[in-house]
């Protein structure tokens, strides 16, 4: 499915060993250029296939990926660093991703227009149908290396469009799985492509290249912002940055609260645009609530990911840990009390919680992206909302609250893609509308929505005088 032809070899690594796992092509621009053109080849046959022979083939994806599940699992161990617990639940997310994609293969219509709702409509019949728009590209990030892949290209190839896939560097042999996946469960050739590179040179490329219809990116908000710029009359999907916030009222379950904080804030290191980044806690229940929360992060277990009992595993690069212990040194530094972690140990960073901590920092108004979270106690409900809501960000937020009026002003106060009642920010099921408002992005993922945002509207209006 890919080029041959490479311009240096792209290494990938074990995130915890350190340990060369693999070597694969670099793309360069002539590469990329020829996947477009394969896709662009396949795109009339695959987009005149009947939904139900899409349907059956994306099925046939699902059960393939649920055969590979424990060969993926330790892979995206591997490569991303991501605790086997997690990384298995992945791979079952990404299986689910393929069969809501099977099911919205033979859901795609349109619906009749009432022509004679204005005058000039009389004696019309008017309806629209959604058809493919052709060739899509789709940029992945390391975080997610199998399900974020599978939520661009389910959705693609359900809605008739082919695709070619740049995941990201750090991890691209979850998405080859995938690719031979999709080949052994009849995909034709041309109508999914893989190249594997870096986002300067290959994204670019991507991006540029004029024939696709599409660019869905899930990255950061600084390279969103320029594939804006570069992408041209295409349709463009950016799921980008958060720094997600929670608040913990007095009336919440905190048996339950307590150990989803935890989770919510330290899984997959951190890394995950909607882990617990800002933790609002009410004053009557904050001692009790950070009692447990110290003691549950205390007790999570660093180290391989591969080990079963793992919690946290490395983070994707030396650059990123580098980055992560910078900011909480320059946190501390700025007044910030180091209530939990802090410790570093090549690319593994031990669970940390801050508490101190001000708006202005860091920690705060940036996504962290990192397995740290920041403690901050309120007395009114109101402050605790005006807080959350005061970010450049609109990705999710969280609020346990057994009070209804409270939860709906939440709802109608904060500017965000998703409200999670008596949750954290970081829940999401794979078909729920996903994506976030401002500087967390454009459109929305979440197979039906995504397979809306690949799809043309085609007006037809018979005039039966």
């Amino acid at each position: 499915m890919t080029s041959q032809t490479s311009i240096q070899s792209l290494p990938v690594i074990d995130k915890f060993t350190g340990e060369v796992i693999a070597e694969l092509p670099f793309h360069g621009p002539s590469e990329v250029q020829a996947a477009v053109a394969r896709a662009q080849a396949a795109f009339p046959a695959w987009a005149d296939t009947p939904a139900h022979r899409r349907s059956t083939i994306l099925a046939g994806v699902a059960a393939g990926l649920d055969r590979r599940r424990d060969e993926l699992a330790t892979l995206i161990c591997r490569e991303a660093g991501k605790a086997w617990k997690y990384s298995l639940g992945e791979v079952q997310r990404g299986i689910e991703t393929f069969q809501f994609a099977a099911e919205e293969a033979k859901r795609l219509h349109g619906e009749t227009i009432p022509m004679d709702a204005s005058p000039a409509g009389e004696g019309r019949i008017g309806f629209y149908l959604r058809t493919p728009l052709g060739v899509v590209s789709a940029i992945t990030p390391f975080n997610f290396p199998l399900n974020l892949v599978a939520h661009k290209v389910a959705p693609a190839l359900a809605a008739g469009n082919t695709l070619v896939l740049k995941p990201a560097e750090e991890t691209p042999l979850t998405a080859k799985v995938l690719g031979e996946t999709l080949t052994d469960a009849g995909v034709p050739d041309g109508v999914f492509n893989l190249v594997y590179g870096d986002g300067p040179i290959t994204g670019e490329a991507l991006v540029t290249d004029p024939r696709p219809a599409k660019v869905s990116f899930t990255g950061s908000p600084p390279v969103g912002a320029r594939i804006l710029k570069m992408a041209g009359l295409k349709r463009v999907t950016l799921e980008l940055g958060n720094n997600s916030g929670t608040i913990i009222e007095p009336d919440a379950d905190l048996d339950r609260a307590v150990p989803r904080c935890v989770m919510s804030a330290f899984a997959n290191s951190g890394q995950v645009c909607i882990s617990l980044q800002r933790l609002y806690l009410h004053e009557a229940i904050a001692p009790r609530f950070l009692e447990g929360f110290l003691a549950a992060t205390a007790a999570l277990k660093v180290g391989n990911p591969l080990d079963r009992d793992c919690d946290v595993g490395p983070m994707i690069s030396d650059e990123a840990a580098d980055r992560a212990e910078s900011w909480i040194n320059d946190a501390v530094k700025e007044g910030a009390t180091l209530l939990a972690g802090g410790r570093r140990e090549g690319r593994l960073i031990w669970p940390t919680v801050l508490g101190d901590t001000r708006p202005e920092m860091k920690v705060m108004c940036q996504e962290a992206f990192a397995p740290l979270v920041s403690v901050v106690i309120y007395r009114r409900y109101e402050d605790a909302l005006a807080m959350l809501a005061d970010s450049p960000y609109g990705l999710q937020a969280g609020v346990y609250t057994r009070d209804i009026q409270k939860a709906f002003a939440a709802v109608k106060r904060l500017d965000v893609g998703g409200v999670m009642v008596n949750d954290t920010s970081i829940f999401r099921v794979d078909h729920m509308p996903y994506g976030g408002n401002r500087m967390s992005g454009i459109g929305r993922e979440g197979v039906r929505f995504a397979v809306e945002e690949m799809t043309n509207l085609r007006m037809v209006c018979f005039n039966l005088e």
